[in-house]
């Protein structure tokens, strides 16, 4: 593969990722509104999926409820999901040196890469702490994964244009006469 098909592979990865920074990101602000669409659906057309379904339906019966009534007593409790969502596109900003000169910014890779690993540890640890059921662990743990998958891969494309660049000689220098 050549240096220009590498850096447009490396770039389409990176946009992968931070396409679901913002993602996850934007949909933290909404946050009572998506529990209680998510209620509503699976109470009414996912209905007869959903019924094979009970913990999926009751925790979402539950998440709904609680946001609702924290909201209703407490509406400053949601500005913690406001800078979680700030959180998540300030990140997705700091990925555009590596867009731009990947193997420069090499190290905001390494970054991410160690965030997603730290999602897992931090859902095993706190989820707990939070009565969060042991299967929505599962489904955040999955954003580290999932968010790893694509920046591993433009990690490694990019220490091959490293490695590229360091053997390969520089052109040489012409002299003014």
């Amino acid at each position: 593969m050549d240096e220009t098909a590498t850096l447009r592979r490396i770039r389409l990865l990176l946009a992968v990722f931070v396409v679901g920074l913002i993602l996850s990101g934007v949909t933290a602000f909404p946050l009572g509104i998506e529990a209680r669409a998510a209620q509503r659906f699976l109470d009414g057309p996912a209905w007869p999926a959903a019924r094979h379904l009970p913990f999926l339906t009751s925790w979402i019966d539950r998440v709904s409820s609680g946001l609702t009534a924290t909201y209703a007593r407490y509406p400053f409790v949601a500005y913690g999901t406001d800078w979680l969502a700030f959180g998540h596109l300030t990140i997705a900003v700091a990925f555009w040196g590596p867009y731009r000169e990947p193997v420069r910014n090499i190290w905001v890779m390494n970054f991410g890469l160690i965030a997603c690993a730290g999602v897992i540890p931090l859902a095993l640890i706190c989820a707990p702490l939070r009565h969060i059921p042991l299967w929505w662990i599962v489904v955040d743990s999955s954003f580290g994964v999932f968010g790893a998958i694509p920046l591993y891969a433009a990690y490694r494309l990019t220490r091959r244009l490293e490695d590229a660049a360091r053997t390969t000689p520089a052109a040489p220098t012409v002299a003014a006469a």
